[in-house]
């Protein structure tokens, strides 16, 4: 028996016979530690740059100490906090002992924990910013970027309807509502209590078909309906389409109310939860089947038109324009989980080996590696471009019709395949609950179904540039985005693909109505492959000005190389060199900061 045992922290069943020091090592499990553990503000140098990208530096020097004690938070507690919530989730009590319907949603001290801190970090944030008289909107957002790398579960629950349920009741709600509601907001009692609940047994996205009926009651409504997936309802207050009696059976029906917990005189509302639902993934917001049996509602809409019934007609036009914000939000998701299975890999890489040498040393995994560095920072590109704030080169915000959706469908569907690729990378052990991926891809999945999966948003494409030519807008950014660029080979390949879309657009806009439809899949990934490439070009274009610093410029190339260039017929399989081998190192320091 070997005495390599005790001196190399060997437990008995590690100390196998004929071991070296050597093999020794191969069991020092502790220098697997993964992303959890780290500052992840601190270690993300595209994160930091992307803040410096947008935020004066009298503004970052308020919001930058805030999201440096945020990454710790995530990276720490916050991430080991959501590992127990998912191994102990919501549960439902049903009944009291009474016999009486209560429906209380009973959240894990874990989640109530890992809330409380969140939003004692967040508030902070908030108040320094509001005492500097500085935007908190764009810090706050990459916290939750932060958070979303921990659990987008949590970022569900903490994100879901409260703008919208406060934008609603300030325009519509009777005075003694609005002035309840908005002051449980104020107060912070109602922060992450709120939800909005559309979808029915008929499906999620076909809204015009629900089933929902409200009755007028003085200046009040009853709700009777039964919605079959409304995720937060363990909240207090819900924002829920329904068709007012009398109103047309169609799209143009359907309102929008405000449903308390509790009624105006005190007593419990009829909201009953049937069930929690036994999900995939995101198991720490609590979702169910919510009935609502006489339910105190307030419509949440102007004046009936000669059309539209007892509500405007507007109330899916309203939710769906508060749903194009909220599926950025979602996007928002599916980077944090992108962005987590990066980390992940690159720390699992660095320490596994395997055939005699570090698995990041390997020419096929820093290929697959170096594709994840490059889709991530394309992705995270995206994303905050979404938010249409201004940056240090565009002094003026802009918004973008429909560059929301086309971010939405290439960026949650990253998060799954970089939640699928960290699997692999961590092998065997990829795949056990133990370890941290496997829940990345469990979490991920439901990104491309929230706020409407792929086709949905590929009709709203349509919708948008039909209806409002909102294409125009998203070209024109993108020609504004290259044309900071002194001219290099990546940025005449971007703007001539800008003018390929363009053509694209005009030629799909010809095609027969079936055809058409059949083509918006394709079009709408063109679109995001291009929008992502030129926001990276005008991005290395401002790096390279401040900083001096070429990473960013990198990616672009590698970017325009794997998804824009034309690689003929060989596939770039005779090309002798290799950029994103030899500058690997580079790549990964400007990603990861260890």
């Amino acid at each position: 028996m070997s005495d390599y045992g005790p001196q190399y922290g060997l437990e008995a069943v590690d100390r196998l016979p004929f071991s070296t020091p050597e093999k020794a090592q191969r069991y020092q499990t502790d220098d697997y530690r993964g992303a959890v553990g780290l500052n992840w503000y601190l270690t993300d140098p595209t994160l930091q740059a992307t803040m410096a990208y947008y935020l004066k530096p009298d503004e970052l020097a308020v919001v930058e100490p805030h999201l440096t004690r945020i990454g710790e938070l995530m990276g720490g507690p916050v991430a080991r906090w959501a590992e127990e919530t998912d191994q102990n989730p919501p549960r439902l009590q049903r009944y009291d002992r009474w016999g009486h319907d209560i429906s209380r949603v009973v959240m894990p001290s874990s989640f109530t924990e890992s809330k409380r801190a969140v939003l004692e970090a967040q508030h902070a944030l908030r108040t320094d910013a509001r005492a500097a008289q500085v935007s908190s909107g764009l810090a706050l957002f990459a916290s939750n970027y932060l958070l979303n790398q921990a659990d987008i579960g949590m970022g569900c629950a903490l994100g879901t309807g409260g703008g919208m349920v406060q934008s609603l009741v300030s325009a519509y709600a009777p005075a003694d509502v609005r002035e309840h509601v908005l002051a449980k907001f104020a107060s912070g009692e109602w922060a992450g209590e709120t939800a909005q609940l559309l979808t029915e047994r008929t499906g999620g996205s076909d809204l015009g078909a629900l089933e929902t009926t409200a009755t007028r009651a003085g200046d009040a409504w009853l709700l009777n309906g039964f919605k079959w997936f409304a995720s937060n309802c363990a909240g207090e207050a819900f924002v829920v389409l329904a068709k007012p009696e009398g109103a047309p059976d169609s799209s143009r029906g359907v309102a929008n109310f405000l449903v308390l917990r509790t009624r105006r005189d005190g007593s419990r509302n009829g909201v009953r939860v049937r069930r929690l639902k036994d999900k995939l993934g995101t198991r720490s917001v609590a979702s169910g089947e919510v009935e609502f049996v006489d339910a105190e509602a307030f419509l949440l809409s102007g004046e009936p038109t000669a059309d539209s019934g007892p509500s405007d007609g507007k109330g899916l036009g309203r939710m769906m324009e508060l749903t194009n914000a909220a599926r950025l939000g979602i996007a928002l998701f599916g980077l944090g989980n992108a962005r987590r299975a990066l980390v992940e890999s690159l720390c699992y890489a660095r320490q596994r080996r395997a055939f005699g040498g570090a698995l990041i040393d390997k020419p096929l995994m820093r290929r697959k590696l170096a594709e994840l560095i490059v889709d991530v920072e394309a992705a995270q590109a995206m994303v905050f471009d979404g938010i249409g704030a201004p940056n240090h080169r565009q002094p003026r915000g802009m918004r973008q019709r429909i560059a929301v959706p086309v971010t939405k469908l290439k960026v949650c569907r990253l998060g799954i395949t970089a939640a699928s690729d960290a699997i692999e990378i961590h092998g065997g052990n990829g795949y056990i609950e133990t370890w941290p991926v496997a829940r990345l891809l469990r979490d991920a999945q439901v990104n491309t179904i929230w706020e409407g999966p792929d086709n949905i948003l590929c009709l709203d494409v349509r919708r948008g540039i039909e209806q409002t030519q909102a294409h125009e807008t998203l070209l024109a950014r993108m020609h504004d985005a290259v044309s900071v660029s002194d001219g290099d080979e990546t940025t005449d390949l971007v703007a001539r693909r800008i003018e390929h879309l363009d053509d694209a657009i005009t030629a799909w806009a010809k095609l027969d109505g079936a055809v058409a439809e059949a083509r918006l899949f394709p079009l709408a990934q063109f679109m995001g492959d291009v929008y992502a490439g030129s926001l990276l070009i005008e991005r290395s274009a401002w790096e390279r000005t401040t900083f001096g610093i070429d990473h960013t410029a990198l990616v672009a190339r590698l970017y325009a190389q794997r998804y824009l260039a034309d690689r003929g017929p060989l596939r770039g399989i005779d090309a002798d060199s290799d950029e994103a081998l030899d500058r690997f190192d580079e790549l990964v320091d400007g990603a990861l900061a260890l």
